[in-house]
């Protein structure tokens, strides 16, 4: 049988906020965990919070990253600590790290696979130099139709340094791998409700995640003409602090929707750098959000998910959620969280984060091949049932 025990704590003694956080976690199941999950505020001392997460988890396996913003049962929170207690005796976990994603983050994606599971989980840098390359990466060991959901770390929207966790680790440029197997059911779902504006715009140049030439202009330029300001000014700090209302949206094959993908910072060549690869070739719009539109897509992702349960009962809500959708809701947020749970269940036990990027499969609910892509500013959720 599956249990899980959701609980936070803001406690301003980092030591004790972990410690607090995992205890009340691990009462509410009333059993030892099988694994730990632990998603906390960089507000809080990395090291001395996960020390005191351990001094209660003990030898538990733990897995975990920093964020924008921590999601619990009870809603949206910030500068929390929030930890996940799971009891699942008929799951066979396996872990993984893979490191140096800052410098090849397809080579961290192949290193981090251990197994064969059915479903992964992985958590990466927020900083990676390409967290599409590093889903390949993954894939290149396991194969595409391998389920892939997870999120990228964050650190309160500085864009500065983000934090993983295993065991008593606290990792710096890592991707944390969790493989599931054995007798389990789970659904996933992925939505973000963004828009196109204008016509579609052909990448001429690009190397990565790197967009150096957008109709063979420089890719800056197209942020330069929406909104008035020369290049200096939107190179002056991270140009995600004022696009994640309008990033860009790429065409992909098998998908209704486009591929969503956040600017992170630009340069005085003009060039783009997002959070992950835009293929040279590929057809790109500039994308922008609706309030409404975003909780819909919440509400439609997790529909994705109960309809990929066939009947078994949810049990444990896994979120990972863009930090645009957080900073484009501001006092709304809550209505986000509680859409998934008008769908799921407002007693089932969940937790998430506020990511820089988000991992989950297109089309797994429909008549067609399934394979897991990168994506930002969208909702994607993984339900765990029995």
């Amino acid at each position: 049988m599956i249990k899980a025990g959701v609980s936070k704590s803001n406690n301003s003694d980092a030591l004790k906020a972990g410690a607090e956080a995992c205890q009340k976690a691990l009462d509410q199941i009333g059993d030892t965990a099988d694994l730990i999950f632990v998603f906390s505020s960089v507000a809080f001392d990395q090291q001395e919070m996960l020390e005191g997460v351990r001094s209660v988890s003990k030898e538990t396996p733990l897995v975990g990253c920093s964020s924008f913003g921590e999601i619990t049962t009870e809603g949206p929170l910030s500068k929390h600590v929030a930890v996940m207690a799971l009891r699942a005796p008929e799951i066979d976990f396996s872990f993984g790290i893979g490191k140096d994603t800052d410098k090849n983050s397809f080579k961290a994606g192949k290193s981090v696979v251990k197994t064969d599971p059915s479903l992964f989980i992985m958590l990466l840098d927020g900083l990676a130099e390409n967290g599409a390359a590093a889903v390949r990466g993954i894939q290149d060991i396991l194969g595409k139709s391998l389920t892939i959901i997870g999120g990228s770390a964050g650190d309160d929207f500085k864009f500065e340094k983000t934090y993983e966790y295993y065991n008593d680790q606290v990792l710096q440029n890592s991707l944390v791998g969790v493989g599931l197997s054995g007798q389990f059911s789970f659904g996933i779902g992925a939505q973000h409700g963004w828009e196109p504006i204008g016509l579609p715009m052909k990448v001429t140049k690009a190397e990565g995640a790197k967009l150096i030439e957008i109709d063979n202009r420089p890719a800056l330029s197209i942020y330069e003409d929406y909104f008035g300001k020369k290049a200096e000014e939107l190179i002056k700090e991270p140009i995600a602090k004022m696009a994640y209302t309008y990033p860009l949206g790429m065409s992909t094959e098998g998908s209704d929707e486009l591929l969503i993908r956040d600017v992170v910072i630009a340069n005085e060549k003009g060039e783009i750098t997002c959070a992950a690869e835009i293929p040279e070739g590929s057809e790109v719009r500039l994308m922008i959000g609706d309030p409404d539109k975003a909780i819909v897509a919440a509400k439609e992702a997790a529909k994705e998910a109960q309809s990929q349960l066939e009947g078994a009962t949810p049990k444990a809500i896994f979120v990972f959620d863009c930090v645009a959708r957080h900073r484009l809701l501001g006092s709304r947020i809550d209505e986000e969280i509680s859409a998934i749970q008008e769908v799921l269940g407002a007693e089932v036990p969940l937790i998430g984060l506020y990511t820089y990027g988000e991992q989950a499969p297109i089309n797994r609910s429909a008549n067609q091949e399934c394979y897991s892509l990168f994506h930002n500013e969208t909702m994607t959720l993984m339900v765990l049932g029995e």
